[in-house]
């Protein structure tokens, strides 16, 4: 049997996974309900994967990623997302997420996507890669260039990374949704890229997020 974590702030989808995954060989070890719940659950409970929601209250689920990786390179961790969202995936895969399963996907690809990663290897589909591919292989992503953004450009940016709208981040940052267009322009121009994914996979990259 494999241990597994689950992290969640929602009961219900918690219980449901747990239903979902009785028979099989993962044994839902312990739940976490947040980013610091499940830093303190690996350290205590040592799961063999992570099955973690990206849109948590009192913490965005990719930046534990991060700080999960950092400490527990080995451990695979699969993002499970009810947004289809492609700046999500390209962070994802940047950060090192063993997979990324929507909430809306059939049981067999989540039981499967788990039980790949528990066996150490990556449960991300080629079509998933595919989307992202051109944003992580984009040559300026890869040159250590400073690229003199203002601040409220790096605001913006790291609110694009995070992957919302722009409306959203007008609503965030208090200014209107022309400003933030406009911003959103200039990031790209200055980063060299052609779209919010790449620009959020550099983002990743210097640790703006």
């Amino acid at each position: 049997m494999k241990k597994l974590l689950i992290v969640d702030d929602h009961e219900v989808i918690r219980l449901g996974l747990r239903l979902m995954l009785e028979d099989t060989d993962l044994q839902v070890e312990t739940e976490a309900s947040s980013a610091a719940e499940a830093l303190q659950a690996i350290e205590n409970q040592a799961p063999d994967v992570v099955l973690m929601d990206i849109r948590m209250e009192g913490g965005d689920g990719l930046n534990a990623l991060g700080r999960m990786k950092l400490d527990h390179p080995d451990l695979p961790i699969v993002l499970f997302s009810a947004y289809d969202n492609p700046t999500y995936v390209a962070r994802a895969v940047a950060l090192g997420a063993a997979g990324y399963v929507l909430k809306s996907a059939p049981r067999e690809r989540l039981v499967e996507a788990l039980q790949t990663a528990a066996a150490g290897e990556s449960a991300w589909t080629r079509e998933e890669l595919r989307r992202v591919t051109g944003a992580l292989a984009t040559p300026r992503l890869s040159q250590d260039i400073e690229v003199p953004l203002t601040q409220r450009e790096s605001e913006v940016l790291r609110q694009m990374a995070l992957g919302l709208t722009n409306k959203e981040i007008a609503k965030m940052l208090g200014i209107s949704y022309e400003t933030v267009k406009e911003h959103v322009q200039h990031i790209l121009r200055k980063v060299g890229v052609s779209d919010r994914t790449q620009a959020a996979v550099w983002a990743v990259r210097k640790n703006l997020v």
